[in-house]
């Protein structure tokens, strides 16, 4: 009985002491959360994925259609992200920026944006007048303003899926189109 009270407790002291390196190690890795998030890591993967997906081998050929993937990837960014703060301009819970219970910290628009693109001046000002709970006829204005330049964006996306569509085989721009970088 004695060397089995002796054994249990010499397996819980090596139990601990297991836990207690373990809690060290994790402390001493790069933790795997968003708080770590290297943005230029995921773009490099990204970009990796792009040039197997279209079997591009040589170096000189992947110069030429990275930087046109490139111009594609900032466009497309800019036509969907670029419309305004937040998710459709909200934040959770329905109310601007807030999250249905705490409204973001003054001042710090990241907290309704998170990481995406900076919203363009025409988005702000409609979502300022939005919340200024502006006249019909001043909503009307900058909503136009809006739409204009959100056209511009989309021509620019356009005119960088086509640059790109000049340097690929029929084969790459297939898987291009499946790849979602054109369409």
């Amino acid at each position: 009985m004695k060397k089995l009270n002796h054994l249990l407790a010499l397996a819980s002291v090596s139990v601990l002491i297991s836990l207690g390196t373990a809690s060290l190690m994790a402390q001493d890795q790069p933790r795997q959360g968003r708080g770590n998030f290297d943005p230029e890591q995921m773009r490099q993967r990204m970009m990796d994925r792009y040039r197997e997906q279209l079997e591009i081998k040589g170096d000189d050929e992947w110069k030429v259609v990275s930087e046109r993937i490139n111009k594609v990837v900032e466009a497309r960014r800019e036509v969907g992200f670029g419309g305004g703060p937040g998710m459709f301009g909200f934040g959770r819970g329905g109310r601007p920026g807030g999250d249905g219970n705490n409204p973001p910290a003054a001042g710090n628009d990241q907290a309704r944006r998170g990481p995406r693109a900076e919203p363009s001046p025409e988005a702000e000002a409609l979502q300022k007048a939005i919340e200024s709970k502006a006249s019909a006829d001043e909503l009307k204005a900058k909503l136009a303003k809006l739409r204009e330049a959100r056209k511009v964006k989309e021509a620019n996306l356009e005119k960088a899926q086509e640059e790109l569509r000049k340097v690929l085989s029929v084969r790459q721009e297939s898987a291009a189109v499946l790849a979602g970088l054109l369409k």
